[in-house]
């Protein structure tokens, strides 16, 4: 027979709370809602065995422990402290205050997702999850991209900046960094992740986002072009691009009419890059190079994916229970 442990004060001291915070609401409602037997499937079978030295820290703790990173935007080292000072957070991860992991066993469970691209494979899986639950809408996509600033200074170790990061024009203004290119379904849930230096043009990557489309094409002016309108049109897929003026004229009454139309879809893209820059923060790379990065785009679009669609999850899960 297993001993049970006795409750610590601490313990007692959370289970005596009149109120639930806003962190432990949303952290239960990601907990209900994430599909973690299916994600953990994508790491487990890769994940270290254990069978020399030290076993490892379970894999759905480290799990957790990640999701969370990206929620609040926390480093290696920030993630640590923050688990030791919030009870919250380590009933979460399922950890107590002497099997709090250290910032050197974080930082290896990112690198260990990242050198195995499993962040993408994690993000297909969501999809998947979602399209089971009618979730996701098969009726064209949006295509956007959103500039991610990178540090531009070059007072660091090397001496010089992130050599794959590149700087771009929006307005007037200079940006230096990558760019975040998104396709979304008509109502604002990620289908599509690409990720490049801020240089390239959002149309460059237009294809990649719609491969396999076959219905509609939502965008914004930076995605105007004649000979793919034609080309989608030929197979019959619907062209709802926002229309440009020619140099020199303005747009007729009927052109701004169609473009309002146009907007009132094509906005909804912006629920996602919302999501990801005002609520979590992530407005700056927080490491060098674009892979690594990448990898944490997938992540970061997978749990906003979840962010939009939670009432929708946990209405099915009550649903499921009754």
């Amino acid at each position: 027979m297993q001993k049970v442990q006795p409750a610590s004060f601490a313990d007692l001291s959370y289970r005596e709370k009149k109120k639930q915070t806003r962190r432990e609401k949303f952290l239960a409602e990601m907990d209900a809602i994430l599909p973690w037997k299916r994600l953990l499937g994508q790491i487990e079978r890769r994940y270290p065995k254990g069978r020399r030295g030290l076993p490892p820290v379970g894999v759905e703790r480290m799990l957790r422990i990640y999701f969370m990173q990206q929620w609040y935007g926390l480093s290696d080292p920030a993630m640590e402290e923050n688990l030791y000072d919030i009870e919250a957070l380590r009933r979460f991860a399922g950890v107590d205050l002497s099997s709090v992991p250290d910032e050197t066993t974080i930082c290896k469970f990112r690198h260990f997702l990242e050198e195995r691209n499993l962040t993408e494979k994690m993000f297909e899986e969501t999809k998947s999850h979602l399209d089971e639950h009618g979730l996701i809408l098969n009726e064209g996509t949006i295509v956007d991209a959103s500039i991610i600033n990178a540090p531009s200074s070059t007072k660091n170790i090397d001496g010089k900046r992130d050599p794959e990061m590149r700087s771009t024009k929006k307005g007037n203004n200079w940006y230096f960094g990558m760019k975040a290119h998104i396709g979304t379904d008509v109502q604002g849930v990620v289908k599509k992740v690409a990720v490049t230096a801020a240089s390239v043009h959002d149309s460059q990557m237009r294809e990649e986002l719609l491969e396999g489309e076959t219905v509609a094409v939502y965008g914004d002016k930076a995605y105007v072009d004649d000979g793919k309108k034609k080309m989608y049109r030929d197979k019959k897929v619907k062209w709802r691009v926002s229309r440009r003026a020619a140099s020199g004229r303005k747009l007729r009454a009927r052109e701004e009419h169609y473009n309002r139309l146009v907007n009132s879809v094509r906005s909804r893209v912006e629920h996602a890059f919302g999501v990801v820059k005002n609520l979590w923060g992530h407005r700056k790379v927080r490491y060098r190079g674009l892979a690594k990065n990448g990898a944490q785009m997938f992540t970061l679009f997978a749990l906003a994916n979840y962010y939009m669609v939670r009432k929708k999850l946990l209405d099915l899960r009550q649903e499921s229970c009754a």
